[in-house]
This record gives structure tokens, C-alpha cells and sequence, in this order.
């Protein structure tokens, strides 16, 4: 019966006691320490790193993005072969000629010429070898072959026997590829990037091409990270250095070239104002532990019709840099709610500085059982003595 009335009288304090604060001074220079301190820390963080760093204020909205350019230079080339002298403007050697967010600039090829629908002897490999007819198969078409064949073994050399095949003849041989980029001079076309950004949250629209430059100025400039950072023309010799690569090492197999404007903007009255910040990087896996089929290759043909009706083409292996613009960026602005938030926030750390004083007060002081025994207190209906729980202050008077 007892045990049951000393839980209820458990219970009846539990839910009807009441508890009001009253200051307690800790005259203890560790422990105001530790208490001041640790307010010091918590500043540092919401001023320093949310308010600085973070920016935690702002109302973020996300870039959107447009871009076409236009890539100008020629070459003229003068080799043996199927090319002889031969001169390349923009329309021969980028692809496609109206360059969206990518495009591709040839840097060295392996032409086929004079191609027709006809009969001729498959290149050797293992699978087209033959010694008769028997090791042809009539209207086989390998998806790894050059054409569908006949079924009939023909000679490929004085020495060499392959299946006969159907297809676009002669066939191409790519395993002579120029050991130096044929349109190595390449490196000094220039590109014209047109970049147009809006943050539509904030009904802000900007272009690369700011308002102070003119068409005289576009003329003579050229983009550089230091003397020239706003030019919207770029080098691609100097692109491709920016990154980390050589043009003509880059240029014999090809490869994939990223350039990259930043939009991060701060588009409060106070930040200065929002520019594209450019930089370079090399997409593509050159890993030399990694190199099967390395760089950037695509076939096309030109065809034409000969005199007498004849269908030909000439085949073009084209190896070339394709150049990615990755367009990324967010803009900030002052706003109402996440400032409010992030206060609260920066006042509820504030609220745990007590109660790591008070772990620290009677955890690791000599005086912590002292400490502990004033910390809280009761105070009954019939005490005459002022006798209440308490809250902590810290510090020396």
C-alpha cells in the first residue's frame, strides 16, 4: 500500500511541480572560459562560415543557358597521296557548321577516294581469309566486316586469298594514320562563343558578349586569363594548353576538350557585378594503361555522280578535338525567409552553449560536487527559505 502511495506522489510531483529559474554565478574563470569560448566558436561559424562563406541569406535560383559559335581559320595542305594541294576553310573542317552547345574541328583524316558499289577482296583478318570457295559464305554480312559476301575466294595479294565481298570499293584501309596531325595548323583558328544566361527567379538575363564591347574591339581581341578575361574569343591552341595537353600530340588521334563558364553570381546591390569566369579541362580518358581506341574518330562521305552516271564517294576517317561548352552556375540574392531561418538556427547553437558549461562545471572542475549540490534545489509549500531551481551564470565579479 505504501509503495503505491509513494508512486503516486511520484507522479503527482512529476506533472504538478513547477520549475522557474534563477542565476546562479560561477566565480570560476575556467568555467567562464569554457562558456565564452564556446559562444565565440559558434559566432565564428554562423558569421563566418553560413553568413561569408555559405551565404545562407540568400534565395538561390539555378542557371539557363544558350550558346552557338563560330569557329573561323584556314589551311592549306600539300601532301602525296589521294589529298595533293588542297586548301580547307570553315565548311571542310567543322562539324556541324552551326555549333551549338558542341562542336567538332577536323585535325587529321585518312581519305578513301573514288568509291564505287562494287566487287573486290575483303581486308585479311582471321574470319576472311580463305583457301577456296569453300570458306566463303554467300550472302554473310558480318556487322564487324566491310560488305556482304559473295561466296567466291579471290586474291587479295601475291600471297594473301580473303572472301569477296559486295560493298563500297576499294575499301578503306585506317591502320596508316599520319604519324603528324594533317591539319595540325588547326591551333591557331579562333572560335567565337556567344553565351546568353538567365536566373529567371530574379528576372536577370546577361551575355558573355558584355555591354561595353563593340565590334571594333571584337576584331583585335583575343581571350586571356589575365590581360583579357571578358573576350568571348578564344585561341584553340591556347584552349587546349589552358588544359593541361599539347595541340599537335591532341590532334593526331583527336579528343574531347571541355570548356567550361561559370555563372556563379552574387546579385545583391552590394556583391559588384556578374561575369563568366572561363576554364579548360580535357574530357576524354588518355589513360596510358587504358588506351584501347583512344581519341575522337567518325566516318562521312562527299558522293558525286561521274559522267557516265556512276555513282562514287570519297570516304573521310576524321579525327578531330571536339570542343563541349558546359555552361553551370548559381546566383544568390538576398531573401527574407532564409535569413530568418538561418537566425533561428544560429540561436538554437547559442542555447547549447549552457549546457556544455554545465558538463564542463561538473564534470572537470575540483569543486563539481560543490557545483552540483546548488545546481538544483526544492522549495516546499511550507519552507520559509527562498529555495528554487536554478539557472548558471559563469564568469568572476
Amino acid at each position: 500500500m505504501s509503495k503505491d502511495t509513494g508512486c503516486c506522489q511520484s507522479l503527482l510531483h512529476y506533472v504538478f511541480d513547477y520549475e522557474t529559474p534563477k542565476t546562479l554565478v560561477i566565480q570560476n574563470k575556467g568555467v567562464g572560459f569554457v562558456f565564452r569560448f564556446s559562444q565565440f566558436l559558434i559566432l565564428i561559424y554562423v558569421v563566418g562560415y553560413v553568413c561569408v562563406v555559405q551565404k545562407a541569406y540568400q534565395e538561390t535560383d539555378n542557371v539557363i543557358s544558350t550558346t552557338t559559335t563560330k569557329v573561323k581559320g584556314n589551311i592549306f595542305t600539300n601532301t602525296s597521296g589521294h589529298l595533293k594541294p588542297r586548301f580547307w576553310d570553315v565548311a571542310d573542317y567543322v562539324i556541324p557548321p552551326q555549333g551549338d552547345h558542341s562542336f567538332v574541328v577536323l585535325t587529321n583524316v585518312i581519305v578513301t577516294s573514288n568509291q564505287t558499289q562494287s566487287y573486290c577482296p575483303e581486308l585479311p583478318s582471321p574470319s576472311t581469309t580463305c583457301d577456296d570457295d569453300c570458306n566463303c559464305t554467300e550472302g554473310l554480312s558480318d556487322p564487324r566486316a566491310n560488305g556482304v559476301q559473295t561466296g567466291l575466294c579471290v586474291n587479295y595479294s601475291d600471297t594473301v586469298q580473303t572472301c569477296e565481298v559486295l560493298s563500297w570499293c576499294p575499301l578503306e584501309i585506317d591502320t596508316k594514320l599520319p604519324e603528324h596531325a594533317l591539319l595540325g595548323a588547326a591551333e591557331d583558328f579562333t572560335v567565337l562563343i556567344k553565351n546568353s544566361v538567365t536566373y529567371p527567379k530574379f528576372n536577370f538575363h546577361r551575355r558573355n558578349i558584355m555591354p561595353h564591347i563593340n565590334s571594333s574591339y571584337l576584331k583585335k581581341c583575343e581571350f586571356n586569363p589575365t590581360t583579357d578575361p571578358h573576350c568571348p574569343i578564344f585561341r584553340l591552341k591556347h584552349m587546349v594548353s589552358e588544359a593541361g595537353e599539347d595541340f599537335q600530340t591532341m590532334a593526331v588521334k583527336g579528343g574531347i576538350l571541355g570548356i567550361l563558364i561559370d555563372w556563379s553570381c552574387d546579385l545583391d546591390w552590394w556583391a559588384g557585378k556578374c561575369y563568366p569566369k572561363y576554364s579548360f579541362r580535357r574530357l576524354d580518358n588518355k589513360n596510358p594503361e587504358n588506351n584501347v581506341a583512344p581519341g575522337y574518330n567518325f566516318r562521312f562521305a562527299k558522293y558525286y555522280n561521274t559522267p557516265d552516271g556512276r555513282e562514287t564517294r570519297t570516304l573521310i576517317k576524321a579525327y578531330g578535338i571536339r570542343f563541349d561548352v558546359i555552361v553551370f552556375g548559381t546566383a544568390g540574392k538576398f531573401g527574407i525567409v532564409p535569413t530568418v531561418v538561418n537566425l533561428g538556427a544560429a540561436l538554437t547553437f547559442l542555447s547549447l552553449v549552457p549546457a556544455i558549461s554545465d558538463w564542463f562545471m561538473m564534470t572537470c572542475t575540483s569543486k563539481k560536487d560543490t557545483y552540483s549540490k546548488h545546481k538544483v534545489t526544492y522549495l516546499r509549500d511550507d519552507a520559509d527559505n527562498e529555495s528554487v531551481s536554478m539557472s548558471t551564470g559563469y564568469g568572476t565579479q
